[in-house]
């Protein structure tokens, strides 16, 4: 809240740091793994005295060195150039804390420039001895650099005693370092090898591009293994909060775990295939495969890292949206826009309600969220949420999902909030949700539908329904006109759509509820994450007692769905409600 925000509402700055922090990440360990493979390699060449293999090694590193200084260059400072946009608190705070750290890692890059250039512009022009020296100094820089970056990137993950002592050692040395310095470095030889694979398959040579492609193989698989252990060690050292959404809690990052484990498969698959079977299968297919495979493993592994953070950007200390922890409970009394400095709006009134608002959500929740983007789309997610729904939603969004940072501010911001995230998005009404069912259903009906259709027009057709037919028609648009689309409402606005339009024909029936206790329940409680279209497939069939049952155990039906912790009768409110739009047996 200290800094302005950099709005790129389809894209999201999270996607954003993600796309170009990965790709970065491959390259970065492929420095440290490639320049053992290389040293190795070379080794091989003399040991065996082999031309063709010194040749490969020569021809390898140009290409090693154009990927990693040049391009890994270009996205290093891009990675800076993104965090210090999208998270600057972020990226201060870590500034801050080790700068000298940073500054110790900067150093040693520069040692590995100098060191790689000299070793692929002396090829053939030194003694072998000396020329090896000069791989195995590039070796260890490189090593160094990504030692130092793991303690600075794992302290964002766990912290430990440094929240409160705000030790440099204490935060460097944090409980994941060696087990994510030992990944890193099992996963930096894997690529090695991956990447050997790549060049390998380039040799004119018969014999000697499949003695390479065997070694890289070798040399891959093996790192591959060593990586195991190593990434199990590095699970049970998270923290519960960090394990528990590992675990499934988080949807995201269960995508991410499956993503991996199928990476992991093909990829130990496919380089044994390379390594065992009939040398023409090693064709560039299969290791095109198996770099896909290799970076989707470690894009996992990136992935579940970043993830397993949420809600915070350093754990426990900074939330994803830049407000440190230890300020909450001063800015919920005081006022989030009182205390932002890069806001126009102090304070809140009728008048800039949706602005402030609009402020609000940029400051709290754009770190995560797009706005009509395809990564964690507000748009979508908040479309079948009413005013008084989203108010309460808000008040309680961190307890309900974990990974989502709390709502931070008084009472008129947070309405603020919830009026731009409805009324400000999707021009639903700020009225209270017990408002009569033939009010809230005329407004609803001339939101949505009278830019097509007037009442006069709708009337006729209507003729002779009832209330359950008119009803039914509302989750079926598009089976009576191919061109009208799906009304994906929330239960209790549709309910109040068709008192209104029965009413058209029926001016003297009563209007009915604006929807019964069920349905401002599931409203408040499952609409953000369910719809109840996605939920009537797989409840069909199931009784009222199974319904009401599952109620007390959301949590071991599904990790990522936290427990309900409504009473006894409004669970029973609930379950008639969920049995009765399911087509359940009571």
């Amino acid at each position: 809240m200290n800094y302005p925000v950099w709005y790129v509402p389809t894209v999201g700055g999270g996607i954003l740091i993600a796309l170009v922090a990965i790709v970065h990440v491959f390259v970065s360990h492929f420095a440290v793994g490639g320049g053992l493979y290389l040293v190795m390699a070379e080794r091989k060449a003399i040991r065996e005295k082999s031309a063709d293999i010194m040749a490969f090694v020569k021809k390898h590193t140009k290409f090693f060195m154009l990927l990693t200084m040049v391009f890994g260059g270009l996205t290093g400072v891009a990675i800076w150039f993104v965090i210090s946009l999208i998270h600057p608190a972020a990226t201060s705070l870590l500034i801050h804390t080790f700068v000298f750290g940073w500054a110790t890692e900067w150093v040693f890059f520069l040692v590995e420039i100098v060191a790689l250039f000299v070793y692929f512009y002396t090829f053939g022009k030194m003694d072998d001895r000396t020329h090896q020296t000069i791989g195995w100094i590039y070796f260890g820089a490189a090593w160094m650099s990504l030692f130092l970056i793991n303690g600075i990137i794992d302290f964002m993950l766990t912290p430990g005693t440094w929240i409160s002592n705000n030790n440099f050692w204490s935060g460097f040395f944090n409980p994941t370092f060696w087990p994510s310095l030992f990944f890193r470095s099992f996963m930096s030889f894997m690529l090695a090898g991956c990447y050997g694979f790549l060049t390998a398959t380039f040799l004119e040579d018969e014999a000697t591009r499949h003695r390479m492609i065997r070694y890289s193989g070798v040399w891959a698989l093996v790192s591959l293994l060593l990586s195991i252990p190593a990434g199990w060690w590095y699970l049970m050292v998270l923290p519960s909060p960090a394990a528990k959404l590992v675990s499934g809690a988080s949807p995201t990052i269960k995508r991410a775990i499956m993503t991996g484990a199928f990476s992991l498969a093909a990829l130990a698959g496919v380089l044994i295939a390379l390594i065992l079977l009939n040398p023409k299968a090693r064709t560039r297919g299969l290791i095109v495969l198996v770099m896909v495979s290799a970076m989707g493993y470690m894009g996992a592994f990136e992935w579940t890292r970043e993830a397993a953070r949420r809600p915070y950007v350093v754990n426990e200390v900074m939330y994803s949206n830049g407000i440190l922890a230890k300020d909450i409970e001063r800015i919920n009394q005081e006022g989030f826009l009182k205390n932002a400095k890069w806001v126009q709006h102090k304070e809140i009134t009728e008048a800039n309600q949706l602005e402030a608002g609009r402020e609000l959500f940029l400051h709290q929740c754009f770190a995560c969220h797009s706005v009509g983007g395809f990564n964690n789309d507000i748009v979508s997610r908040t479309k079948n949420m009413s005013f008084g729904a989203m108010r309460k939603y808000l008040a309680t969004i961190h307890d309900k999902r974990y990974f989502m940072p709390p709502f931070v501010g008084n009472d008129a911001e947070l309405k603020a909030l919830a009026a731009y995230l409805t009324a400000g998005l999707h021009k639903k009404p700020l009225t209270d949700d017990g408002a009569a069912a033939g009010d809230r259903g005329k407004l609803l009906y001339e939101e949505n539908c009278a830019a097509c259709h007037s009442a006069d027009s709708i009337k006729p057709k209507m003729a002779g329904w009832d209330l359950s037919k008119v009803r039914k028609s509302l989750d079926t648009l598009p089976t009576l006109n191919p061109a009208m689309p799906d009304y994906t409402a929330p239960p209790a606005d549709k309910d109040a759509m068709a008192g209104y339009l029965f009413s058209l024909n029926n001016p003297g029936a009563a209007a009915p509820a604006a929807g019964n206790a069920g349905a401002k329940l599931f409203e408040d409680n499952c609409a953000p994450c369910h719809s109840m279209k996605q939920l009537k497939p797989k409840m069909t069939g199931w009784t009222r007692e199974q319904t009401r049952s599952a109620l007390d155990k959301l949590s071991a039906l599904n990790a990522a769905m936290p427990d309900y912790d409504g009473t006894e009768a409004e669970k029973d409110a609930l379950a008639d409600y969920m049995v009765q739009q399911t087509g359940g047996a009571k």
